[in-house]
């Protein structure tokens, strides 16, 4: 039983696209960690009382993060 071209085509596709998501996958892992990273630091500059409590308010409200205390 021979295959037929069209199966061809779509396996090798389906071939090409198993090899290129692992590094897509790894690619939006790396963004992520990234933002998180620069949350972490919007965040503890927030909560840091040693900034003006306006703009620190402002900030969080702006990017709808929980408020200084």
């Amino acid at each position: 039983m021979t295959e037929a071209p069209e199966d061809t085509a779509y396996i090798d596709r389906l071939a090409t696209e198993l090899e290129t998501r692992p590094a897509l996958l790894r690619a939006a892992e790396d963004d992520l960690a990234l933002l998180r990273a620069r949350l972490a630091l919007v965040t503890a500059w927030i909560h840091n009382p040693v900034y003006d409590d306006t703009a620190r308010r402002a900030l969080a409200q702006a990017l709808n993060l929980p408020e200084p205390r």
